[in-house]
């Protein structure tokens, strides 16, 4: 076989596909890096903002500059662990906002570091010029369409490694632009590695929804719904205390209120006229789910509004203050065990538990000061999966 001869013009122009290649990867790492803070950070605008002002918790302006990174990574992971161990600053911060615990965080170091670096280097100035283009005024209520590229930013990140190993092995094996091979081999590595990654990142996220925010059959505000108007949860979600399903409510619950209330605030007539077009041709409404879990996963709500007392805004955020419910949290089986972890049983005077004998000694003995869920088989593989 004989060797491809490439003359100057072709070796240059080999040359600065490479770079150009190794260029987007690079800048893809910072995008993703980039997106990813700001879209973990929706987790926590359910109860913070950035220099807007206190909401549920503490406003996080300038929060990377008053705490060390290394208290603020564990705190975000898990603050309720810091409270328990007598941190002093964990402590007063949950007590200054009236003992709500911050439900713990499925996060690794790097997503902390994401959501760090998003706070930190977050623009109020743009993000308000973002959202005045975005909302004709600031109070006027608009449900935008769901407009997310389909392709994120991990996606390109897997498609230009991809396409650098097969430039590296082009070089490598046929036009060997580059004589050191071990260029190669580092690139090629490299390169690998953000696939395996990326791959691994996709491969959890199956069957997630996190931040999934779909349109439904009628516009409707749970935040003037459950905020302005304190309309209970369980009025609308009526059987959520006894059934394993929170319920959705009929057309009749809504005629309850809208038999009077014909017109909204930000909706005028056309939303509150479709209720009454499914009263009129017997049709119920058709309301989209938002949070679905994997076939194979057991939840009953009873268990957790009833028995457990778990705040509806434990799992599905700060809906009161939502115009249009998003899922929050990515309700994984991590998520979920990391809860049965810390949230306490009330064991004591409770006939329920009367036969967790050796529970009950460890308590009079003080070996132990809490009963959780895990203690008592809530993280057992059985229990969610049938």
């Amino acid at each position: 076989m004989h060797n491809l001869h490439f003359c100057k013009p072709a070796k240059y122009f080999l040359k600065i596909i490479s770079i150009i290649a190794l260029l987007f990867m690079i800048s893809g790492w910072e995008l993703q890096a980039q997106d990813e803070g700001e879209q973990l950070f929706k987790v926590c605008a359910a109860c913070h903002t950035i220099g807007k002002g206190k909401l549920i918790g503490p406003d996080l302006k300038g929060v990377t500059e008053r705490l060390e990174k290394e208290w603020l990574v564990k705190f975000i992971i898990n603050s309720q662990e810091l409270v328990q161990a007598g941190d002093e600053y964990a402590v007063k911060i949950f007590e200054e906002n009236n003992k709500i615990p911050m439900p713990p965080n499925n996060f690794t170091t790097g997503q902390v570091d994401a959501v760090l670096a998003y706070i930190e280097n977050y623009d109020m100035a743009v993000k308000t010029e973002a959202a005045a283009d975005e909302h004709a005024t600031e109070d006027q209520y608009v449900f935008m369409a769901d407009t997310e590229n389909p392709f994120s930013n991990l996606q390109v990140s897997f498609f230009i490694s991809v396409i650098i190993i097969l430039i590296a092995l082009l070089d490598l094996l046929i036009t060997r632009i580059v004589k050191v091979k071990a260029i190669h081999i580092i690139i090629i590595l490299i390169s690998a590695a953000v696939v395996t990654e990326v791959s691994i990142l996709e491969a959890q996220n199956l069957g997630r929804q996190q931040y999934y925010e779909p349109d439904q059959p009628i516009q409707f505000s749970h935040r003037i719904h459950a905020g302005d108007n304190q309309t209970d949860c369980k009025y609308c979600h009526s059987t959520v205390d006894e059934s394993m399903h929170a319920g959705i409510p009929s057309v009749a619950v809504c005629m309850n209120c809208h038999n009077v209330v014909k017109e909204g605030t930000q909706t005028g007539k056309e939303e509150i006229a479709k209720i009454y077009a499914a009263v009129e041709t017997h049709k119920p409404i058709e309301w989209v789910k938002v949070h679905n879990l994997p076939d194979h996963v057991y939840f009953n709500h009873a268990q957790h509004v009833s028995v457990g007392n778990i705040d509806c805004a434990q799992c599905h955020g700060e809906v009161k203050e939502m115009d249009r419910i998003q899922q929050v949290n990515d309700l994984g089986m991590g998520w979920c065990v990391n809860c049965h972890r810390r949230t306490e049983v009330q064991f004591i005077n409770n006939d329920f538990y009367r036969s967790y004998e050796k529970l009950h000694e460890q308590l009079k003995s003080g070996k132990k000061t809490i009963v959780t869920v895990d203690d008592i088989g809530g993280n057992d593989c059985q229990k969610c999966h049938y």
